[in-house]
């Protein structure tokens, strides 16, 4: 499970011309399943997300958790966080988990960062998504299941 979270002033997500998830200041999360990923992951990785102190506080420091500022999620799923770019030029998304069970997964993890308590807003899996982000910094974090073990 690979993550890339944005703090963001602002952000949503357009299918066919319709806004379908948006959030005012909060996290945007890129999230892709790999083979192998497990569901605790799912648990470690939400609760790391909305525990992260990457919001600052009075004086300018990130201090402060996503809860904190009482800010949102916005959720999109992304599969070519999967891929392996190591070799050539065409990306390799051979490691990227099924699609069924990718999608399982990330319905699993929308429901897992809910139940923090958060305002949570996602992307469709599998459509052709247009992500706007007003990406606050910038501050972008890579999370990597992996680093839990």
């Amino acid at each position: 499970m690979k993550v890339v979270l944005q703090r963001v002033l602002s952000g949503k997500v357009i299918v066919a011309g319709e806004v379908v998830g948006e959030i005012g200041q909060g996290i945007v999360v890129l999230v892709g399943f790999e083979k192998g990923d497990i569901n605790s992951y799912i648990d470690k990785m939400a609760d790391k997300i909305i525990n992260l102190r990457i919001f600052e506080d009075a004086t300018g420091k990130m201090n402060l958790s996503l809860k904190d500022v009482n800010g949102a999620l916005l959720i999109v799923p992304n599969f070519t966080l999967a891929a392996d770019c190591r070799k050539g030029r065409r990306p390799s998304f051979q490691s990227s988990e099924d699609p069924e069970k990718a999608e399982e997964m990330f319905k699993k993890f929308v429901e897992k960062c809910k139940e923090f308590g958060v305002e949570v807003q996602t992307g469709i899996f599998g459509a052709d998504m247009k992500v706007h982000i007003v990406n606050d910094g910038p501050v972008t974090f890579i999370l990597n299941s992996k680093d839990f073990s």
